[in-house]
């Protein structure tokens, strides 16, 4: 992946983006607007384990996601666990920032260990940008 590439995705999603969210179950899509965070090949948001998104990733864990800055991809989902795990210190510390416009007015229940780190490692995707089409291998480490 090339350093135009990395940039253009810090630029438009290394701060809070909405994108949307697709997952499945039973071969039946669900998809849903989040907040998140992107950085190094993944998007980040906050969530709870209770939610259908919740429950279908840990049933299929594969998931895709675009955003109206003309970018799709596909990816793995994964459940990093709970908000205030000492493991997910550093970023939670991270999406308290990025998140600080919502994060602290009720939205979010720090106290309930059932409150968790969804982190979503992208594969490949697509991203348009001032008539460039960019193919992108997130599996493929910078290049230059």
């Amino acid at each position: 992946m090339c350093n135009k590439v990395l940039q253009l995705l810090d630029e438009k999603f290394g701060k809070d983006t909405l994108i949307a969210l697709a997952t499945s179950d039973n071969n039946i899509p669900s998809v849903r607007i989040v907040n998140s965070y992107y950085e190094n090949g993944c998007f980040y948001t906050v969530t709870h384990n209770s939610t259908v998104k919740m429950k279908q990733i840990k049933n299929n864990p594969l998931v895709s996601v675009c955003s109206e800055q003309w970018f799709t991809a596909r990816g793995t989902a994964e459940n990093l666990g709970y908000v205030c795990d000492p493991k997910n210190e550093a970023l939670i510390n991270k999406l308290r920032n990025v998140f600080a416009e919502w994060y602290y007015n009720g939205h979010t229940n720090e106290s309930d260990p059932n409150t968790c780190i969804l982190c979503i490692h992208l594969a490949n995707g697509t991203l348009y940008h001032n008539g460039e089409k960019f193919e992108i291998n997130f599996q493929i480490k910078n290049n230059g």
